[in-house]
């Protein structure tokens, strides 16, 4: 009398389904992970903004709202560390254009433009000689550069 073993292993057919699912999980993960990484960056650009408008409203607050006097040194001696951008990629302008993604920029005497707008004409000139804008860029869907502006 002979026995006859039962033993099974796996089928060609359910080793390359176990692959494809796996193959489809990683590729999952590294189209996120840029998405996620480029997320991570604004939000850390975004609260640079906001640390260098602090230090904006800081250094008004320190001189009774005057803001004639400030300039790239005077705002640096207010800010202490940024997470994104160097303290010395703040840079303080009256002029609206020239902006760029790698500075943060100071615009004296303008407020932020509605609507987000982009590139150029996202900071405008206003009348009231004790505003400030803060605005940096934002790699946003990572095609197109997006700026981020608060009023001060």
């Amino acid at each position: 009398m002979t026995l006859k073993r039962n033993e099974q292993g796996f089928t060609i057919i359910e080793v390359v389904l176990v692959l494809a699912i796996a193959g489809l999980i990683f590729l999952m993960i590294f189209i996120a992970l840029p998405a996620l990484q480029r997320g991570q960056r604004d939000t850390g650009r975004k609260n640079d903004i906001s640390t260098v408008a602090a230090a904006v409203n800081s250094y008004k607050s320190n001189n009774k709202n005057n803001i004639s006097g400030l300039g790239d040194t005077e705002i640096r001696n207010y800010l202490d560390d940024l997470s994104q951008y160097e303290t010395s990629a703040v840079d303080v302008s009256t002029n609206g254009n020239g902006f760029t993604a790698e500075t943060i920029r100071v615009y004296l005497n303008r407020k932020c433009a509605p609507n987000g707008q982009n590139g150029s004409n996202a900071v405008q000139l206003v009348t009231a000689t004790r505003s400030v804008a803060v605005a940096g860029g934002l790699e946003n869907n990572g095609s197109q550069v997006v700026i981020n502006c608060q009023d001060v």
